[in-house]
C-alpha cells in the first residue's frame, strides 16, 4: 500500500466542476451564422448592382470575422476548474482554454473563503485566503451563482473543519 492509497479513502465532503457559461450551441452558431451571411450576401449584391462592387469584399470580411470571434470563444470554453474537499484538503485545479494545468493543495484548516461584492451587482469576486496568499476562484460564474457556490463551499469547509470523525458520523 503506498501512501497515494490513504487520500482515496478519505470521503470528498464537496466536489465541484466549473465550466464557462456559453448560451449558444452548435446549431444555434450554424443558424446565427447562416443567416447572418445570407443578410451580408444579399445587402452586397445590393450594393454591387447599384455601381458599388468593392463594398461586396467587406461584406465577406464581416461574416469571416464574426465567425473567427465565435471559434475564439468556444476555444476559450474549454477551460474549467475543479474544487474539492476532503477533511484534510482543499484542492483547486485550474484547466486553461490550451491545456494547461495549474493545481493547489491548501489546508482546509488554515482557508478563509473571502467574497468582493458590490452592492449593486452581488459578489464580483470569491477568494481562498490561505497564509496571506489569495486564490481567485470561480470566476466563470454570475453573482448568483458565485453567492449559491460560495455558500456550498463554505459549509464544506465547515465541515471539514469538524474533522474527519464528526463528519463520518453524521
Amino acid at each position: 500500500m503506498s501512501a497515494d492509497n490513504s487520500d482515496d479513502l478519505e470521503p470528498t465532503i464537496f466536489s465541484a466542476v466549473i465550466t464557462p457559461h456559453r448560451s449558444l450551441g452548435r446549431v444555434g452558431f450554424l443558424v446565427l451564422m447562416l443567416a447572418f451571411g445570407a443578410v451580408s450576401f444579399v445587402t452586397g449584391m445590393l450594393f454591387m448592382i447599384t455601381g458599388a462592387w468593392p463594398v461586396l469584399g467587406f461584406f465577406g470580411l464581416d461574416v469571416l470575422l464574426l465567425y473567427w470571434a465565435f471559434r475564439l470563444n468556444y476555444r476559450h470554453a474549454k477551460a474549467y476548474e475543479e474544487v474539492a474537499v476532503t477533511c484534510s484538503r482543499l484542492t483547486v485545479r485550474k484547466v486553461s482554454h490550451r491545456g494547461r494545468v495549474r493545481e493547489w493543495v491548501l489546508n482546509p484548516l488554515w482557508v478563509k473563503l473571502d467574497k468582493v461584492a458590490h452592492e449593486d451587482f452581488g459578489i464580483e469576486r470569491l477568494l481562498l485566503v490561505s497564509r496571506g496568499k489569495q486564490l481567485t476562484i470561480a470566476s466563470f460564474l454570475s453573482p448568483d451563482e458565485k453567492a449559491s457556490f460560495a455558500a456550498e463551499l463554505g459549509n464544506a469547509l465547515s465541515e471539514a473543519k469538524r474533522g474527519p470523525i464528526r463528519t463520518a458520523l453524521q
